[in-house]
């Protein structure tokens, strides 16, 4: 065979002008192969066609490398690689695959810079490609930033072509019928005789052609699964107990541990005794580990009993004690010293707040826990030369390195098992929890140890969304809303992160001001200034980062000028709006809560919030009721525009989810401190939204924006904005502090 065709087997053209968006800058190393994994120890007979689908005499797998954390995102990737591929989805095995290149994210990088998603000019379109060429090349694998659907959408249905014309390539060069008079059809290849061939039965020969690369995309009017409802591959399991998550991991001889660490997020051990839990029924031993101390043990129980008896020593950390200091930080933050970017200054915002009537307020909102049902675990077994780890993560690559780090194996001989979430909302985007069972395990070799947090320590030894506030300054004249700034103040969520997982990027860190600087808002005078405060405990990527704090302060400041300028909220932001996907958003949703004909009656109230993130406009109106018992939510309508849509009715739940999360924390939740400690131990204490308080959710996808998007996150931004846009409406007391149960009783 050909060195050319030796290439073409050996690797997938996943990098194109298409996928990455353009070629202006390295088109050599965005184009070229990358290997395909697949191929490492495959069993004779079988295909890896790409790095994305395997076919076996057994059956068919499909690589679906992005983490499901309850977003549903396996069976979606499954869906688009199925659809080209030419079968129904569940017959395959899904595999989330190993840590590889192949697997990059290039639309995080592109989307983390100084540019508003919805600008599109050359500088922005150039940077932003050159980003992605950096992502494929440096291997950054995550999930996370509702980029799953948007990296990969083209990928997975190329990748599904490519195996389909191969497939039929082989049964044309088994039957010697053309390519041409060949169609496909659930799994098999079709000929004119009407013979059908299973495509596992032509695994062997099409193992020995070269993938067939030049192929045509199905247009969406040929589309069998994509587009129509369809039921998630999980929800069977979900709904009736089977679905198998990092926290049922079992395996023969297995023990279990648990970890105690310092109540002080990053503050360092003195000194500890651990006779009183070495001495307790089915403790095995006491090992250090990152952060604490880590208790081994028969059971997990026995471990939750044994590591409350350590006595340990524990230092302080070197940030402020209490939330009191911790707001106190923020506000004297707030000055040239500590100013990170300044990404909006249109007009002259100075020169229209001189001499004229200034709009001023504040707005706070508090660290949160991400508090997801499942509790942090992974399972591990190190031996000699290898480290097998099972968990749930978002980071793999990370992960994998930190195995090898800890251990000292081969990276070839770790082998990662990355299992369905149960709930993540950015919390799996670190990786200290599997760390330290690595540790764990590395103390027994060759016993698996099952680690898992209790609910006291994942809830008080979080990464949690940054203590946030700022401070908005306006005007208005004539109904209209005139000059607009806003200073953003938090600690640097990048610096945090970035410097725990990777290297901390060079520039701002526009997650201080994600959710107000990138608004397509065309206000005369418009500013936004982020300033990036002292460190304080470590924080963590919550969903929407950034924007789940900004959009708050965002909206409702404009909500409070357009108020004092007697304009109506939905009318001035169409005005203002200077963007066409968010103005017809900004349309739809007017129309589908009939906006401007609806007499809601007395005692209720009617608020709207519009948010442009992570690339999707979104608009949402809640109406809710002054009760007896406190404020009821009664309806949210929410429009959105996400380009195609995929997975119609997982897309509907996706906002649906991320609106009550967003209300729930908005509502309920926050975390406080004292003597550096989390007061919030668990759910009693942080509780989002019930179940008697969920309104009724009414969803509409536009599907017309030209860039396709995630819809994870979008939703949860405008929720708190919307809501507190009705709270006032309904009671005229505007709350600019979440949790908002500070302000007002919810029924």
């Amino acid at each position: 065979m050909g060195r050319a065709s030796t290439i073409a087997r050996r690797t997938f053209l996943l990098g194109s002008a298409a996928v990455l968006g353009g070629g202006a800058f390295g088109a050599y190393f965005a184009t070229r192969p990358i290997p395909n994994p697949l191929l490492d120890g495959l069993a004779e007979g079988d295909a890896a066609l790409t790095p994305f689908v395997k076919v076996t005499p057994a059956g068919i797998k499909l690589i679906v490398p992005r983490a499901d954390v309850g977003q549903g995102i396996a069976s979606t990737q499954a869906m688009l690689i199925a659809e080209e591929l030419d079968i129904d989805p569940a017959t395959a095995t899904l595999d989330p695959g190993q840590p590889h290149q192949a697997y990059f994210n290039a639309v995080v990088a592109a989307e983390s810079l100084p540019f508003p998603a919805w600008e599109h000019g050359f500088v922005a379109s150039t940077v932003r490609d050159l980003m992605g060429h950096v992502a494929r090349l440096t291997s950054s694998q995550f999930t996370g930033g509702s980029s799953s659907v948007a990296a990969l959408h083209e990928t997975l249905r190329l990748a599904g072509a490519t195996a389909r014309e191969t497939l039929k390539a082989a049964a044309a060069a088994r039957t010697g019928v053309p390519v041409a008079d060949l169609r496909t059809e659930d799994g098999h290849v079709l000929l004119p005789d009407g013979t059908r061939i299973a495509y596992t039965a032509l695994a062997a020969e099409a193992a020995a052609i070269a993938p067939v690369t030049d192929v045509i995309l199905r247009p969406a009017s040929d589309w069998r699964r994509l587009g129509k409802p369809y039921q998630r591959r999980d929800i069977a399991a979900n709904s009736t107990g089977p679905h198998y998550y990092g926290i049922d991991v079992v395996s023969p001889g297995m023990l279990h541990a648990t970890v105690r660490a310092n109540p002080g997020r990053g503050g360092a051990m003195a000194g500890y005794n651990a006779d009183a839990a070495l001495a307790m029924q089915g403790v095995q031993s006491v090992v250090e580990v990152n952060e604490g101390l880590a208790v081994i043990a028969e059971n997990t129980w026995f471990a939750f009993r044994a590591a409350e008896a350590l006595e340990v020593e524990w230092l302080a950390p070197d940030y402020p004690a209490s939330s009191t200091e911790m707001w106190q930080a923020l506000s004297d933050a707030r000055t040239d010293e500590f100013r990170n970017s300044r990404l909006r200054d249109d007009g002259d915002v100075e020169t229209a707040l001189n001499g004229a009537t200034v709009i001023e307020a504040e707005y706070r909102a508090p660290f949160l826990a991400h508090a997801a049902l499942e509790p942090l675990c992974a399972t591990v077994l190190v031996e000699a030369d290898s480290v097998t780890i099972w968990t749930a993560t978002q980071i793999p690559a990370v992960v994998r390195d930190a195995a090898v780090e800890t251990t000292g194996v081969d990276p070839a001989r770790v082998k990662l098992h990355v299992l369905p979430a149960g709930g993540s909302f950015g919390r799996r985007l670190d990786h200290d929890y599997v760390v330290q069972a690595i540790q764990v395990a590395a103390s027994m070799p060759g016993t698996p140890i099952k680690t898992t947090w209790s609910r006291e320590e994942d809830m008080t030894h979080d990464f949690p969304r940054p203590l946030h506030m700022a401070v908005g300054r306006g005007t208005v004249a004539d109904g209209r809303v005139l000059a607009y700034d806003l200073d953003s103040v938090s600690p640097s969520l990048i610096s945090s992160w970035f410097g725990r997982i990777f290297i901390v990027p060079p520039g701002p860190d526009t997650t201080l001001v994600w959710g107000a600087f990138d608004q397509p808002y065309a206000i005369p005078n418009y500013r936004v200034t982020g300033y990036a405060a002292p460190p304080m405990m470590p924080v963590g990527s919550w969903r929407s980062p950034g924007a789940c704090s900004n959009s708050f302060f965002h909206e409702s400041f404009l909500s409070e000028l357009i108020h004092a300028a007697g304009a109506d909220p939905l009318e001035e932001r169409l005005r203002l709006i200077a963007d066409a996907d968010s103005r017809r958003v900004l349309d739809a949703v007017g129309e589908m809560a009939n906006w401007s004909g609806a007499d809601i009656g007395p005692g209720r109230g009617r608020g709207i919030a519009f948010a442009h993130t992570h690339g999707v406009p979104v608009a949402e109106v809640i109406d809710v009721t002054i009760t007896a018992r406190g404020l009821r939510i009664d309806e949210v309508w929410i429009a959105a525009d996400c380009g195609t849509v995929f997975d119609p009715v997982n897309a509907a739940a996706q906002l649906t989810g991320a609106a009550i999360y967003g209300l729930g924390h908005a509502m309920n939740c926050e975390l406080t401190y004292e003597g550096h400690a989390v007061q919030q131990t668990n759910f009693h204490a942080f509780e989002g939204m019930r179940l008697h308080q969920t309104p009724r959710f009414h969803t509409q996808l536009l599907g017309l924006a030209e860039r396709v998007r995630g819809l994870g996150e979008p939703a949860t931004a405008p929720a708190a904005p919307a809501l507190d846009d009705a709270i006032f409406a309904a009671t005229g007391q505007r709350p600019r502090e979440m949790p908002f149960s500070k302000s007002v009783d919810f029924a």
